[in-house]
């Protein structure tokens, strides 16, 4: 009978607590299981079965657990309601425990020694009002993945080796009261998910949360949400009179997360301050308020990209060793781009913004495939192959078109394609900026070629889905100053709605023609040149 006895259940009202000798549970010697609650137990612990796992004990009387108390295999300590002060006086090592939840004790004032708790997954312990101080070994908790300090009124502050915890994917501390800082080093939460810290006194987000990767989640300074809708504004109310852009950018350089900002309701352009840090930004997207404001930004944004890059042009000029792609004057031929006369400094690129899918991947392929030099030593690239994709072309380092409507098809990504010349001097990347201006919504996308190649799908989709049928549309490539670009050709990808997702492959492509500067990703499912070849001779016919 009790000798057989694994788990134990006892909950009493509080209106009737119960005392009982700790001999009662001598003879249980393979008990797993406690789940107490309104009881008091007197006697020796160490009667309790050296073989427990979960400790459920609520409303606890002890101040203490006692040191006879074995608890070496215990994997769940939950003590909720408890007189518990101090937890252990010595702290033993508890290598299985992975939860611990002290939460609603009042009378708990410090944490324990959390060092000797190697492998500890939650740490629970919400409204421990006379809670004041987190122990520093909480650095050692290597495995946790979720603390919650909820209403911890009396705690002023986090030890800085919290910011250690890698594995960390959840941080509540909402209602304490009294902390008032987040530290910058809060980035190195790489693991951080979700981080909920209203109702407390901080009054600044720390500047390094917005380049966390893993964060989806926050609640913090009347911010609420999924960080892709507050990350925005949050940067934005960094943008203030007293705020320099200067100081603001510091919070999201090298993020590739496309970051937003809102100037619909300012008087006036972008500061001066943004042309020493603007190009340092991977991606950004600037709404204006009116086309007039959007010609001003697009200017001062210009000026401080040609700006910076000149000066790196200067610093990076010698030899050069890049091999060059042959290309010259260019015309349009029989709805081709038509490339002719081969120059040594002529150079060709391509860029895609958008998800890769089979489309995209066959005009790639076409595109490679017929710039190979022909009997005249010309280059052919393809033009429309509606409803597949549409050509629009200028001369110079923008395009200006409108987005036409076709029916049954979605747009899935454009690329572009430049043909510029340079110094043979010069062995920088050349190709620096893209810029998407919107002109009918009133915005600006910036990207760097880091932040083209670092997007993520849900990413791609938002900056996809801001151009619309109808929208009038500028792309603008910026290169290193004093390189000639003459010609920028745009194709609009274009793919059934009814198209199966398993087609599509994420794959952003910022490639040069020449072999030794970029490659590209190699596509299953890619259709041949030949049927390309073969599809346009039908449409011809028909």
């Amino acid at each position: 009978g009790t000798k057989a006895v694994e788990g134990l259940t006892l909950m009493l009202p509080k209106t009737n607590t119960k005392c009982f000798n700790t001999t009662t549970f001598k003879m249980m010697k393979k008990l797993r299981l406690i789940q107490l609650a309104n009881v008091e137990l007197d006697g020796d612990f160490k009667n309790l079965s050296s073989d427990l796992r979960w400790l459920c004990w609520h409303g606890c009387p002890l101040k203490c657990i006692p040191t006879d108390f074995y608890q070496g295999k215990l994997v769940s300590i939950e003590l909720e309601k408890s007189n518990i002060k101090l937890l252990w006086k010595e702290t033993k090592m508890m290598e299985k425990l992975k939860i611990l939840n002290l939460s609603h004790s009042n009378y708990l004032i410090q944490t324990p020694d959390f060092s000797n708790l190697p492998n500890l997954e939650k740490l629970t312990l919400i409204d421990c009002p006379r809670l004041y101080e987190i122990s520093h070994t909480i650095g050692h908790l290597n495995k946790i993945l979720q603390i919650n300090l909820k209403d911890c009124i009396n705690l002023h502050s986090l030890p800085r080796s919290i910011y250690k915890l890698k594995s960390l994917k959840t941080l509540i501390l909402s209602g304490c009261l009294k902390i008032d800082k987040l530290e910058e080093d809060l980035e190195q939460m790489e693991s951080l998910t979700t981080l909920v810290a209203n109702k407390t006194a901080i009054t600044r987000v720390p500047f390094s949360i917005v380049r966390s990767k893993s964060i989806g989640y926050i609640s913090l300074c009347n911010y609420e949400g999924f960080s892709r809708d507050v990350f925005p504004s949050l940067i934005w109310s960094w943008t203030s009179p007293t705020n320099s852009f200067s100081f603001q950018a510091q919070s999201f350089l090298g993020m590739s997360t496309l970051v937003s900002l809102d100037v619909t309701n300012q008087s006036s352009h972008l500061p001066s301050s943004i042309s020493k840090d603007l190009p340092k930004l991977q991606s950004l997207w600037i709404e204006c308020g009116s086309k007039l404001q959007l010609s001003q930004n697009t200017t001062s944004i210009l000026d401080a990209l040609y700006a910076t890059n000149s000066k790196e042009l200067e610093s990076t000029m010698t030899t050069s060793n890049t091999l060059n792609t042959d290309a010259s004057k260019l015309t349009e031929c029989d709805g081709q781009v038509h490339i002719s006369g081969p120059k040594s400094s002529s150079r060709s690129l391509l860029v895609q913004i958008g998800m890769s899918c089979q489309v995209t991947n066959m005009l790639k392929e076409s595109i490679f495939q017929n710039m190979t030099t022909s009997e005249c030593g010309d280059y052919l690239l393809p033009g429309d192959n509606y409803p597949d994709w549409l050509t629009f072309n200028n001369e110079g380092s923008s395009v200006i078109f409108e987005i036409p409507q076709v029916n049954g098809h979605n747009l899935k990504a454009m690329t572009c394609i430049v043909h510029y010349s340079t110094l043979d001097n010069i062995i920088s990347d050349d190709f620096k900026n893209l810029l998407v201006i919107n002109r009918t919504k009133n915005n600006i996308q910036i990207y760097t070629k880091e932040g083209l190649t670092s997007f993520e799908a849900e990413e791609w989709q938002r900056v996809v889905s801001n151009i619309e049928p109808g929208n009038k549309v500028e792309v603008v490539v910026v290169f290193e100053n004093k390189l000639n670009v003459e010609k920028t050709t745009i194709y609009l990808v274009y793919e059934p709605i009814d198209e199966k997702m398993e087609l599509c492959d994420k794959n952003v492509i910022v490639s040069s023609v020449d072999e030794n500067v970029y490659s590209f990703k190699q596509i299953s499912q890619v259709e041949s040149i030949d049927d390309i070849n073969q599809k346009q001779k039908r449409r011809k016919i028909e």
